[in-house]
């Protein structure tokens, strides 16, 4: 079952993101909190959405964190897909899709144009599953980030 994420969620979506960070070699760099995704999802003013996958206990085995971007060129709002993880052992059922599909629900119900995401290069089991789902990379851009020391240094405070 797919369904919005509720504030009861948060710790075990807490885990999945950390089980991400450590499947993506990059545990060390997974820093949010609970709190901290209480008031990205669930605060005064949430720009950040979740929806989770669950099985037939309802325990939360996957999940999708996104948000809303926009493309000046097609004037209309698409989703940006920050995380989907399907816990390894629930993996085959059936879940990424399925929260692929409530995603790209939204955006068609919603009039958005785009559903985007970005896939580590090595992990060639999520290409070939989000290939065979028709998506396509973009391989004309490439994704730039400040962060840390040279975010503050480009701020000039």
């Amino acid at each position: 079952m797919i369904r919005p994420a509720t504030p009861a969620d948060l710790p075990a979506i807490h885990a999945l993101i950390r089980e991400l960070a450590e499947y993506e070699r990059a545990l060390e760099e997974a820093k949010a909190t609970e709190e901290q995704l209480h008031e990205a999802l669930f605060g005064p003013r949430p720009a950040t959405y979740a929806h989770v996958a669950t099985d037939s206990t309802d325990s939360v085995i996957g999940y999708a964190i996104w948000f809303l971007n926009f493309s000046t060129w097609r004037g209309v709002h698409g989703i940006y897909l920050e995380d989907l993880y399907v816990r390894p052992t629930a993996r085959g059922g059936g879940h990424g899709k399925a929260l692929l599909t409530e995603l790209a629900r939204i955006c068609v119900e919603r009039g958005y144009q785009r559903l985007e995401w970005s896939v580590l290069n090595w992990n060639t089991p999520a290409i070939d599953f989000y290939e065979a789902l028709g998506a396509r990379p973009q391989n004309e851009w490439t994704v730039y980030r400040l962060t840390d020391e040279a975010l503050v240094e480009a701020s000039g405070t």
